[in-house]
């Protein structure tokens, strides 16, 4: 049931939007530890962001390609729920940061056409959620948080071995029909309540989770 969606709000920065992330109902809230991103955060900032966070609702962390050094100095520093790995990190991998941090992996997957839907079997064999995503540009700087989509009709009724969640471009005007579509019963969202790369507006949170739900969105800005 559509009623049954959970939400992710990644790319949370300050204390404002963090509460009002766990206010409007979400049940995943994103830390991005990637220097390149206009919504990474440090080690201290993110302590403080989590600990805002209520038990139930999941604290994850976005990390592009970084080695055990790296990841032990964060996950020392910030106590977080879930791993989401987004870079080229190949299976191998996912397992082996499974096994060292003993915290459930999310595996991100681009997808542009029916050619990167295969991935999305390797990765759902280590990974404890696939995170199905839009493929970003060439050259772009972000793996992720572009504001862009992809033909959602690729994994129009897919089922893979884990749980998993749909990302790529979605706001209020399009979450209800891509969950039609797609029969995802999870979504995650950076761009689509941002003002500018980077800033989250927190008007726009319940208006999208409402959307998401298929419940009458009562907010004023309901799409980004």
């Amino acid at each position: 049931m559509q009623g049954d969606v959970r939400v992710k709000i990644c790319g949370l920065r300050d204390a404002t939007t963090m509460q009002a992330a766990v206010d409007a109902g979400a049940s995943y809230v994103g830390l991005v530890f990637f220097p390149k991103s206009p919504r990474f955060v440090s080690n201290d900032q993110a302590a403080a962001l989590a600990g805002i966070v209520p038990s139930g609702i999941a604290k994850v962390g976005l990390f592009v390609n970084l080695d055990n050094a790296a990841l032990d100095t964060i996950l020392d520093a910030v106590p977080l729920d879930m791993i989401q790995l987004h870079g080229s990190e190949p299976p191998e991998r996912v397992a082996e940061v499974k096994t060292r941090y003993g915290l459930p992996v999310m595996k991100a997957v681009g997808v542009a056409d029916a050619a990167d839907l295969p991935a999305i079997d390797r990765y759902a064999h280590v990974a404890d959620q696939i995170l199905v995503d839009a493929k970003p540009p060439k050259n772009a700087d972000l793996p992720g948080g572009n504001g862009l989509s992809f033909d959602w009709r690729l994994i129009a009724g897919r089922r893979w071995a884990v749980p998993w969640m749909l990302a790529g471009g979605l706001h209020a005007g399009n979450v209800g029909e891509a969950i039609a579509l797609t029969g995802a019963s999870q979504v995650d969202l950076s761009s689509g309540v941002e003002t500018s790369p980077g800033v989250k507006d927190p008007a726009l949170f319940p208006g999208f989770i409402q959307a998401a739900k298929g419940e009458k969105v009562t907010s004023s800005h309901a799409s980004a």
